[in-house]
């Protein structure tokens, strides 16, 4: 393992080249961070305040131990649409509040008996395949916006899409380094300069910005006097089963790429809390629901740099750019073809994760157990089915998830199989005090 250029508590040496470091991590979160806000109608300065306090919260949670960026979350866009449309988008937020904590409540249970049951409610045959529906079911929103103008095709909006979605890939494919993490900010980049050549842009809302501007925070709790929508919970509380164990994937190469064991110290317990607290924050403020960008973790990778100073500098950084008037301007004036061929790309990665999820696992689909489970999970999740529980529907990726669940728990296994799991001895639990 090659020598860090910074250690995790170590301070960059001056102040222009903390801003510098700083300055490449808040380069490599921008693009997914305001997409999100974008796709779901939420506000993009919101969306970068809530990333920075987010980011801020799992520090302090965490001891500042762990070097991670919380960004908007992509996991959610699905149901923050569809609650949003329903029962508002007040109702999405507090159930990105409540989606937090269950984090907190599930960080508990496992401080206190460790993380083997978890994985074995939610092994990689269940996981995979939900993640799958998640990029899957976002599909028609990606070629919506690519094609189609006021619900009619529009062969210009297509061409300008299609050239996006070239340049993302392009980005995602040669470029190399720092550069190579921020591919999604190279598509936004080069597709407004072809939006700006076919003559579609409306450059209005930046000549009429001011430099400095408050945010518009919709603060859930002063606001909104929350409803238990219980329709909106159950639509979006069980995506974080699912981001959970991305999370603990997200640890493990964290840990590897520092050299220390996240999991053991500050403990899982406590990087799941910060996790979950940076989401039931963001979503409180009015952004959408954050989570652990990998993102950062290939730039820590690339640098060697795994201070966490660097990273509350990041965090700084984009809470500032949320109050520059000017910034949420021009993301406003980026077109929706634009949108629409770079989440061609993005949904079909995530899509993609969820069967990269399974191969890497060794989810053998040759046995009928593990066919039956993923093909049901891929077809309901996808297909619209939907159970009235009362008054109140469950449907899409959250009925995939149960019935995920269920099938796991009910369905014979063909032969003994040998589970790995994650050492959760005495001293491991105790590593750190809540």
């Amino acid at each position: 393992m090659k020598q860090p250029v910074l250690h995790i508590h170590e301070r960059p040496a001056h102040f222009p080249q903390w801003l510098l470091f700083s300055l490449q991590h808040v380069f490599a979160m921008f693009g997914a961070t305001i997409l999100v806000p974008i796709l779901t109608g939420l506000n993009t300065s919101v969306a970068l305040v809530a990333s920075g306090v987010a980011t801020l919260s799992f520090l302090a949670i965490t001891r500042f131990k762990v070097p991670t960026y919380l960004g908007s979350s992509f996991a959610y866009i699905a149901p923050i649409i569809a609650v949003s449309q329903q029962w508002g988008v007040e109702a999405a937020l507090f159930g990105g509040i409540i989606a937090g904590s269950v984090y907190g409540v599930v960080s508990l249970i496992i401080y206190k008996t460790g993380v083997n049951w978890l994985l074995r409610l939610l092994p990689p045959v269940v996981v995979g395949p939900v993640i799958m529906v998640i990029g899957l079911s976002l599909a028609p929103v990606a070629i919506d916006m690519s094609m189609n103008q006021d619900g009619a095709y529009n062969g210009t909006f297509m061409t300008i899409a299609l050239l996006t979605l070239g340049i993302t890939m392009l980005a995602m494919t040669k470029l190399k380094g720092v550069w190579g993490a921020v591919p999604i900010l190279f598509g936004i980049v080069g597709g407004y300069g072809i939006a700006a050549a076919f003559g579609i842009i409306d450059y209005s809302p930046i000549q009429q910005a001011s430099l400095f501007q408050l945010p518009d925070f919709t603060m859930v709790f002063v606001d909104y006097m929350p409803m238990w929508q219980v329709g909106a919970l159950l639509a979006i509380v069980p995506v974080a089963l699912v981001t959970m164990t991305e999370h603990i994937g997200d640890q493990m190469v964290t840990s590897k790429i520092i050299g220390r064991e996240t999991m053991k110290d500050p403990g899982l317990h406590r990087t799941l809390l910060g996790d979950g607290v940076g989401k039931a924050v963001a979503s409180a403020l009015g952004g959408p629901p954050c989570t652990t960008y990998g993102e950062n973790n290939g730039v820590m990778a690339i640098t060697r740099v795994y201070s966490v100073y660097v990273i509350a500098g990041a965090a700084l950084m984009a809470i500032s750019f949320g109050f520059l008037g000017h910034i949420e301007a021009f993301i406003s004036t980026i077109p929706n073809p634009v949108k629409g061929g770079i989440s061609i790309l993005l949904f079909g990665v995530i899509a993609s994760n969820g069967l990269r999820t399974m191969v890497e696992s060794n989810v053998d689909l040759a046995e009928k157990r593990n066919l039956i489970i993923s093909s049901v999970i891929l077809v309901i999740g996808l297909g619209g089915a939907m159970i009235q529980l009362g008054s109140f529907p469950v449907q899409g990726m959250a009925l995939a998830t149960v019935v995920g669940i269920l099938l796991n728990a009910i369905l014979p296994k063909e032969e003994v199989e040998t589970a790995v799991e994650v050492n959760t001895t005495e001293e491991t639990k105790q590593a750190s005090n809540f």
